[in-house]
């Protein structure tokens, strides 16, 4: 099965307080060999970028209404009228609060989800085929 990468690069916004932000390159990744997540890469082209991943599920539902819980908070807001999506990310080194343009993270999405239709993810683990091999019954040579 040939596995499918959907990558975007874009520049995020590192919320610092409410009157300031930093610009942070990042790329979207997708992948469809682990198709329950995405991947988001900070700070490409340094020498330590920081790797994010988690549950598609959550970014889609982020773009729409407050979703997450722990590590990983996504919901949809307005900022300077424009749509983003905030990612509330927490980690025992720190937590950061990072701002999205919409319209770039949904036009990604759907990119993902035409790769890989919700509820298909199983088919792309090639579980069921597995699982099938491992249950049918072994042939034996009669001599």
């Amino acid at each position: 099965m040939k596995n499918t990468v959907v990558e975007r690069e874009l520049e995020l916004k590192l919320v610092l307080s409410p009157e300031r932000s930093v610009p942070v390159p990042a790329r979207l990744t997708y992948r469809t060999g682990d198709p329950y997540a995405v991947h988001i890469t900070f700070h490409i082209g340094s020498d330590h970028p920081v790797n994010w991943t988690f549950a598609r599920e959550l970014l889609v539902e982020g773009v729409f209404r407050p979703c997450g819980n722990g590590d990983v908070r996504v919901w949809p807001t307005k900022s300077q009228g424009r749509s983003v999506i905030l990612m509330a990310l927490s980690s025992p080194d720190g937590d950061a609060l990072l701002e999205a343009p919409s319209a770039v993270v949904s036009a990604w999405l759907e990119r993902t989800l035409r790769v890989v239709p919700p509820g298909s993810e199983t088919e792309q683990l090639g579980i069921d085929d597995g699982l099938a091999e491992l249950l049918s019954p072994t042939r034996t040579e009669d001599a």
